[in-house]
């Protein structure tokens, strides 16, 4: 295996332990790690980060429904649009230049950062749960389609729109979000692997080794304080972000030659 390979390999394996210990966020770093450490285009890319993050997602939420952190209820209806909207995003993937696209993911990045560092902590009194049909189907609908459109699993969406919406406690936010990432990222990548080849192997070693990270942040999650994993990620995010910029800033028409 080759060098950049190996490293994007072993970062695979961070990203899943990212999403074993915050139950969230981990997916948003896959992309990034394909395109600009193993080298994969941006188009492909996309439907390999939402085969990588919707099985990881299917690992976490099987151990989070041992737990009894699964709301199933909220789950289906927030799957049940969600997988509508990631097959709808899916087909705009490739109307969008790879600059712009990666554009937009740096924003969406920069958003989650600053929403993960402004944040002080869980609330003391959780609400009983009342996922209402409407609400969180729309709610399931847009994270659905941001899924499809830029091949991020949507579970640092989707946490803060079932505590908001759906009124779920936090650690069952954490465990329902994972089974609606994985089911809306099988709807995107369906989308995604009609339309073209898709590197199964590469895409299975990614996939073994988030396997790895995410069965070692389940076991250390009840050790280290959310809030100052919050506050190292979304740093971390935040960097990752500026560098995506840095990498794609000709898409916004500036060039370093330009008069």
């Amino acid at each position: 295996m080759e060098l950049h390979l190996a490293i994007a390999v072993v970062l695979a394996v961070g990203i899943g332990l990212v999403l074993g210990l915050l139950g969230s966020g981990g997916s948003i770093l896959t992309l990034p790690v394909l395109v600009y450490v193993a080298g994969v285009p941006v188009a492909s890319a996309v439907g390999m980060s939402l085969a990588i993050v919707g099985g990881t997602s299917v690992a976490g939420a099987w151990w989070k429904h041992r737990q009894g952190l699964v709301h199933w209820r909220a789950a289906a209806l927030f799957s049940g649009a969600g997988m509508s909207g990631s097959l709808v995003g899916a087909q705009f993937t490739r109307l969008v230049s790879p600059g712009v696209l990666m554009l937009i993911f740096a924003g969406l990045m920069t958003a989650v950062a600053l929403r993960m560092l402004a944040r002080r902590g869980d609330e003391a009194l959780e609400p009983l749960p009342d996922c209402r049909p409407v609400r969180c189907l729309l709610a399931g609908l847009g994270v659905g389609l941001v899924t499809g459109f830029i091949g991020v699993g949507g579970g640092i969406l989707l946490v803060p729109a079932m505590i908001l919406l759906a009124r779920l406690p936090m650690a069952s936010a954490v465990g329902t979000s994972l089974v609606v990432i994985a089911a809306n990222s099988f709807a995107g990548w369906l989308g995604h692997v009609a339309r073209g080849p898709f590197a199964w192997s590469l895409s299975g070693a990614f996939l073994l080794a988030a396997f790895v990270g995410m069965a070692a942040g389940a076991g250390l999650g009840g050790r280290l304080k959310p809030a100052t994993l919050r506050l190292v990620f979304g740093w971390f995010v935040l960097g990752v972000a500026g560098f995506v910029l840095a990498k794609n800033w000709q898409a916004f028409g500036f060039t370093s030659g330009s008069n």
